[in-house]
């Protein structure tokens, strides 16, 4: 069976929130991806409703587009805890950490949600700027660590 990097982390110990680094991948051309691991809440304790996590998906697809180059994905932990984020090349997790820190700082901000019609989203009644943003408030005033395991 294959190993699943994600299903190996202990999720009884880390420390949410945080950014951490779940993996980087080359292939034989030399190019280069990492996946990251955007975690809001604590595994097991808490998750995102599903409006909030909807909002906040659009809005980081957007917004962290702005701050780091490269990113080819961005989508929701179905534990709806966090976030998966696919980039090209290698990322300083800090530096990962201080963008996802701007980014929902814009999004206390925002007034609106892009890409919310019937046309650009598949399920766009299923939103919620207001929760988007509490949560995003949640984890700013918890602050965003790049040490999953930090006491």
């Amino acid at each position: 069976m294959a190993k699943v990097e994600s299903f190996e982390l202990d999720h009884t110990i880390v420390k949410a929130p945080y950014v951490r680094l779940a993996g980087t991948e080359k292939n034989d051309k030399g190019s280069t991806i990492q996946k990251y691991d955007l975690r809001f809440l604590q595994p097991n304790k808490d998750a995102l409703p599903t409006a909030a996590v909807h909002t906040l998906e659009h809005l980081l697809a957007t917004y962290l587009r702005d701050e780091l180059p490269g990113i080819i994905d961005i989508s929701p932990m179905g534990c709806r805890t966090g976030f998966y984020m696919i980039i090209w090349d290698e990322h300083d997790p800090a530096d990962v950490a201080a963008a996802l820190t701007k980014v929902l700082n814009k999004v206390l901000e925002t007034d609106s949600v892009p890409a919310v019609s019937a046309l650009e989203c598949g399920n766009y009644k299923d939103h919620s700027l207001f929760g988007a943003q509490e949560y995003a408030k949640l984890v700013l005033e918890a602050g965003i660590g790049d040490d999953p395991f930090r006491r």
